[in-house]
């Protein structure tokens, strides 16, 4: 049985970089829409056998995208949803930057939680027991920077703590084979079909 798991990240947004966008339904930027296109066009060779997604509209805009070209309908999956940030939420990085409880949930990944939020255990936890569950075949799902590699770094037997070591562009795509035993192979980290985009 060969299960692989495509853990495209969204494409990008006006507050990618600058807000914490959370659990907010901003949608995709012109930009995003051409990392989106680009995905699509990247990923129009393989074989996708279904294709999940994070219920936001970034992530299900950027779904779309690829199940257009593969005649797939997109499902919502509330278990790739974005990080629960609570208090963090809607928030400038520069106005995080000097927050105590900021400072202390980037330094204890493994430990803390977001003020009225989540832990990243939970996040991950609720994530990779979908993921462990998908069926035969490849299957693309469309959700989060931190969610990508809190699973990565679950899978690799990382500490949260060194999660941001793994890069997870927008509009770019990490790949992993899963095992009949419950792991994980890493394949391909951070693949980014930026040659695809229009110049």
């Amino acid at each position: 049985m060969t299960r692989l798991l495509l853990l495209a990240r969204h494409g990008s947004h006006a507050e990618v970089g600058h807000v914490l966008s959370g659990r907010s339904e901003i949608a995709l930027s012109t930009r995003g829409h051409d990392e989106a296109a680009a995905l699509a066009r990247h990923l129009a060779g393989v074989d996708v056998s279904a294709i999940r997604a994070s219920p936001r509209r970034r992530t299900v805009e950027t779904a779309a995208a690829v199940a257009q070209s593969h005649g797939i309908d997109v499902v919502h999956a509330p278990s790739l949803d974005e990080i629960d940030f609570g208090a963090f939420t809607g928030r400038d990085f520069a106005s995080l930057a000097d927050d105590p409880d900021w400072q202390q949930w980037n330094a204890e990944r493994g430990s803390a939680r977001c003020p009225g939020g989540e832990t990243m255990g939970e996040a991950v936890a609720r994530a990779t027991g979908f993921l462990a569950a998908v069926g035969e075949g490849t299957t693309l799902c469309v959700t989060h920077c931190d969610i990508i590699r809190g699973v990565v770094a679950h899978w690799l037997g990382l500490g949260f703590e060194r999660m941001f070591q793994l890069g997870c562009d927008p509009g770019s795509v990490t790949t992993l084979a899963l095992d009949e035993r419950g792991g994980a192979t890493l394949v391909a980290l951070n693949e980014r079909p930026r040659d695809d985009l229009p110049r």
